[in-house]
């Protein structure tokens, strides 16, 4: 009677809760601040993101997900159950029924662990889902058609790619290599190039600011402020689009193979469906400057930015959740259509 169900997408770089009947109700970070002595946790969020970097010895902030995967599952039990606490009132009386989503690469254990977290966290009950089979519905393809249609969720760990008719998936691909890796390959970029040493923080900025695939209009270098390798002091550079634009293009070739290899797999009827319907990118990454040029001239096929692609996962899981557990007011409504 007070149950309250979400959906949850749980990523590497941001964690969305879903409430039925409400929409999304929380986006933060995924992020947890530990106190090292006594094992408690003093913040997780946005609050614990700031922490990243800044820590004095006895306080670590962390990420417990590492390229779409628990690699620290009660660090990541602890923030589920936060969150929880965050969106659900009196959340110890009403313990919610819960569809949390992973890549679709994951392997038994890292299923199992995820089952694990999120019912030690608090839920009542888990139904875990698949992230392309989440993106897809929640950018509103056809899932239910026998017409192929194809998603590609770039997110914080991984890059998930996938065709999908009659509600399953017909063929997928799942690369580790995603928005984190863009970060990464900037921060390992300025420490060579500048012998300047930066956090992940000011990496995910400058590929926000300045980041693209393709040269665009009113290019703009950017200051940035590390510690200098050598001496150690602080120190501060500029770095140029041109620079960003080269140092990305390693780990979008990686994304550019994972999408050929799906659609050499994909049977021919289907490829056949991808050339009307295109590709949609839904995740964080599909926000990156021109990667939509560059996807349609390595394939030939059209594609699409959904409309606000980092809710499509946590949507998704939000129409799942619609689908297991119909609300009173439709299950009423379908009972009174069938009496006429």
């Amino acid at each position: 009677m007070f149950s309250r169900d979400i959906g949850i997408d749980l990523g590497t770089a941001n964690t969305l809760v879903y409430m039925k009947d409400k929409g999304i109700v929380m986006r933060e970070p995924s992020v947890v601040a530990v106190d090292t002595e006594t094992e408690a946790v003093l913040a997780v969020g946005t609050e614990a993101k700031e922490m990243l970097g800044r820590t004095p010895g006895s306080i670590t902030a962390v990420r417990p997900l590492k390229e779409g995967v628990i690699s620290d599952i009660d660090m990541t039990t602890a923030m589920l159950n936060q969150f929880m606490k965050k969106v659900i009132r009196n959340f110890l009386l009403t313990r919610p029924r819960a569809v949390v989503c992973i890549p679709s690469g994951c392997t038994d254990v890292e299923r199992r662990a995820m089952d694990e977290a999120i019912q030690n966290a608090g839920a009542r009950q888990a139904e875990i889902m698949e992230e392309p089979m989440a993106a897809a519905m929640g950018a509103g393809l056809p899932v239910k058609e026998p017409v192929g249609s194809m998603i590609v969720d770039i997110g914080g760990g991984t890059s998930e790619v996938a065709v999908i008719a009659l509600n399953d998936i017909v063929t997928a691909c799942s690369v580790r290599v995603a928005g984190d890796a863009f970060d990464e390959a900037i921060m390992q970029y300025v420490r060579k190039q500048y012998h300047l040493l930066i956090g992940s923080s000011t990496a995910e900025e400058i590929k926000i600011k300045i980041g693209s695939v393709f040269p665009y209009e009113r290019e703009e270098s950017m200051h940035i402020r590390g510690r200098a390798l050598g001496s150690g002091l602080p120190n501060e550079i500029t770095i140029s689009a041109k620079e960003v634009r080269e140092t990305l293009q390693e780990p979008l070739s990686v994304i550019v193979e994972a999408i050929r290899t799906t659609l050499e797999k994909t049977p021919p009827e289907i490829s056949a469906d991808l050339l009307d319907s295109g590709m949609i990118l839904t995740g964080g990454g599909a926000l990156l400057r021109g990667i939509d040029r560059l996807l349609a001239k390595e394939t030939g096929m059209t594609v699409h930015i959904a409309a606000y692609p980092m809710d499509c996962v946590a949507n998704g899981a939000g129409k799942r959740l619609e689908q297991l557990y119909p609300s009173r007011k439709k299950t009423a409504k379908v009972r009174e259509k069938g009496k006429h």
